[in-house]
């Protein structure tokens, strides 16, 4: 039995990088289970630690040319993912996957109502469980010049403050309420100027429609660290803030979004609670 353990322990140091390592102590067999390079990928977090150029001189990552690869990203085993900056900051989602070599890994960014804003190929070099480094080459025209991605394995848990579920689907208004807990009709004008159609995007965008799809407001979102509440900062044609405005979030789910109004801060007793249902079948109107 001594033997055996000690034959198990090192055969799991050997195969750590890519494999599970059983033993069974009925037929004194090692049962060894390679990892897919999807199953890889997908069991750990992994964080931006490094980036080198065609010369493989290291490159800055707040670089013009690599910082928009830079970030916190989580592969799910479900096929889809999420990318955060280093500072927690969602910045796109969307479906993944690895072809069967671990050659190539291919990622889908999809806006809130599941239309595709890019897709993107790259070229894996490392992939094990502690190194994904992948090469991009930013001119087609010359594929010469290139930089090497390097992420490392990382503990750190994904952001759990409601960016992702905000970003993930359509919102339709579909009620509100007074502070009494009465509902108000949504013609209503303490509560008319906050309904339609929300696209809260993950690059930190958003666009509010009115429910006959004419748009109402664009410009820029953000959720608290905490969760707490969400802010718009709205923008005209020429990127000039035309007002700025901070909620309460009561609830958001996958499948609603409440948030909390109050007209006058002098009277926060006077409120109203506006209800969002997700709607993934509206399409954003273009």
């Amino acid at each position: 039995m001594n033997t055996l353990k000690k034959l198990c322990y090192l055969s799991a140091a050997i195969f750590l990088s890519a494999s599970f390592v059983s033993c069974s102590s009925d037929d004194n067999e090692i049962v060894i289970e390679q990892q897919t390079p999807s199953q890889v990928l997908s069991s750990t977090p992994w964080e931006t630690t490094g980036a080198k150029d065609k010369n493989g001189s290291n490159v800055a990552l707040t670089d013009a040319s690599v910082v928009g690869y830079v970030g916190f990203a989580y592969f799910k085993a479900d096929g889809n993912f999420a990318i955060y900056s280093l500072t927690d900051v969602l910045r796109s989602r969307g479906t993944w996957s690895v072809d069967a070599q671990g050659k190539t890994r291919t990622i889908t960014a999809l806006n809130p109502d599941a239309t595709t804003i890019f897709t993107r190929d790259v070229e894996i070099l490392v992939l094990n469980r502690n190194e994904f480094t992948y090469r991009i080459r930013p001119n087609a025209a010359d594929l010469s010049v290139y930089y090497d991605i390097i992420h490392t394995r990382t503990p750190h848990a994904e952001p759990k403050n409601g960016q992702l579920t905000l970003a993930s689907t359509p919102w339709k208004t579909t009620g509100a309420k007074d502070n009494s807990g009465a509902n108000v009709a949504l013609d209503n004008s303490a509560v008319a100027g906050y309904v339609g159609y929300s696209y809260f995007k993950a690059n930190g965008t958003f666009k509010i429609f009115g429910l006959n799809d004419v748009l109402r407001s664009q410009g820029t979102w953000s959720i608290s660290p905490d969760g707490k509440t969400r802010t718009l900062v709205a923008l005209d044609a020429n990127g000039n803030v035309l007002f700025t405005r901070t909620v309460e979030i009561l609830v958001l789910n996958e499948t609603t979004f409440t948030y909390r109004i109050t007209p006058d801060a002098n009277t926060p007793t006077v409120f109203y609670d506006i209800i969002h249902t997700n709607d993934p079948a509206h399409k954003e109107p273009q």
